[in-house]
């Protein structure tokens, strides 16, 4: 698995998306604003179009977008559940043992959260691609992908973006007085990149099987 090719596609990709093309740059904030029109720019990425898709057809996309975060939250509700339970035996509990439940709850939530992440990364990818509500829930038909990509590939790989990501965020969020702006400026950017990065993830399984 060659990482550092994905990296560097995948900031090509955002470089070719966003590098002056301001308007649309600044289109795409607004879409991420109005967040059903992003996550169907989103998905065109998680199609497979390269190069990048120009901002088009608004409907299908807010549409798009609208299925896309259904999808998402269903995928989010086992997170929310543990959260919620964690939430409310931290406040039960007896005073000497807050903090432990804290720390216990925030592990339970994490672990939780990164199980669904590695399902919903893929699971994400196949609605978008083929269209279905049963396809984002065919785990059989996830897992196999994920088998072909190589768990511990596909594992790793998630991990990468989302630690690089982090500390480019954390990074420029410490910059005084504008980091918090230009965190918000680089929203798209951040978003494409992710897109793009779990595509050729995905990709991966269908190049080993050709």
């Amino acid at each position: 698995m060659n990482y550092a090719q994905m990296f560097e596609d995948s900031f090509e990709y955002v470089k070719d998306a966003l590098w002056g093309k301001w308007v649309k740059w600044l289109l795409l904030i607004v879409c991420v604003i109005i967040f059903p029109l992003f996550l169907g720019y989103v998905m065109e990425i998680l199609r497979g179009k390269k190069p990048s898709p120009e901002l088009e057809n608004w409907s299908k996309l807010f549409i798009d977008g609208l299925k896309f975060f259904v999808v998402a939250i269903i995928y989010a509700i086992p997170v929310l559940l543990v959260l919620g339970i964690s939430v409310g035996v931290t406040i039960l509990a007896n005073p000497g043992a807050i903090f432990s439940g804290i720390i216990l709850g925030a592990f339970l939530v994490f672990v939780v959260a990164f199980l669904v992440l590695i399902i919903a990364s893929i699971a994400l990818v196949r609605f978008s691609r083929l269209q279905s509500f049963g396809e984002a829930f065919n785990f059989a038909a996830i897992f196999e992908h994920i088998r072909r990509i190589g768990w511990g590939n596909y594992i790793v790989g998630l991990l990468l973006v989302y630690v690089a990501l982090a500390v480019v965020n954390f990074i420029i969020s410490n910059i005084p007085l504008v980091g918090g702006v230009l965190n918000f400026v680089l929203n798209p950017a951040y978003g494409i990149f992710f897109a793009r990065f779990i595509t050729l993830l995905y990709e991966t399984a269908e190049r080993i099987t050709a």
